[in-house]
């Protein structure tokens, strides 16, 4: 039975990276974190295509004061805790190519290994079991979690609804939980869950072809939310 130990950890103020932000996870992670005030870069191979999402994202929320920014992924991985957010199939590789930079830091792997067959979805099993285990493989000095695979793009990046689901968390780091969750609980209507070890990453990660189907059949944008756990909302 898994039984997690904590250390104390402090989450001191951060700043946030997004690999890959310019997708449209990473647009609306990058936007839904920076409503909450923090700091957020977002990353890509192209520098000026990060600065024009990010032009757009300000032109879309006038109002709101986002602390935003592009870079090119190197500059998204030099913040205190990095997210994944490319195609499935770039993670581990995006990952890779700034591993130096991630050494030692919380990365966040958001990625889900999906097909789509006809009207049908259809999770992969990676080499790894997840694609948060292959991130990790693929920075082995990272602290790696797996988090945020349930959410759906749309409602994260709407910020004039609250996102009204749980995030699962897997690591098999305390500190990188306990940071993930402390990111997540900042989101208006998210309520972040410790879900164990980085190998529940695999079942996380492939229920998300049943949330698509649900979708599908219902025509709607269904998340996840837990009952009988004796906690209050985040």
């Amino acid at each position: 039975m898994w039984v997690r130990e904590y250390t104390s950890y402090t989450v001191r103020p951060m700043r946030i990276g997004i690999l890959g932000g310019t997708g449209p996870a990473g647009r609306a992670l990058a936007v839904r974190l920076a409503s909450v005030g923090i700091e957020t870069v977002v990353g890509s191979r192209s520098a000026e295509r990060a600065a024009e999402i990010c032009e757009g994202l300000l032109a879309e929320w006038p109002d709101r004061q986002l602390p935003l920014t592009g870079s090119a992924n190197p500059g998204a991985a030099s913040c205190d805790v990095v997210v994944v957010a490319t195609p499935w199939d770039a993670a581990a590789a995006t990952a890779a190519s700034v591993a130096d930079e991630l050494a030692g830091k919380v990365v966040i792997s958001m990625a889900n290994a999906l097909a789509k067959m006809g009207r049908e979805f259809q999770p992969l099993v990676p080499s790894r079991g997840s694609i948060a285990a292959a991130v990790q493989a693929a920075v082995p000095q990272a602290l790696v979690s797996g988090a945020l695979h349930h959410v759906p793009a749309h409602d994260l990046g709407d910020l004039s609804q609250p996102v009204d689901c749980d995030v699962l968390v897997c690591s098999d780091h305390p500190e990188a939980t306990v940071t993930t969750m402390e990111v997540m609980n900042k989101l208006p209507g998210v309520r972040a869950l410790d879900a164990g070890p980085l190998s529940g990453a695999s079942p996380v990660e492939a229920f998300t072809a049943v949330l698509l189907q649900l979708n599908v059949r219902y025509k709607t944008r269904v998340a996840v939310r837990f009952t009988g756990l004796g906690l209050e909302d985040g």
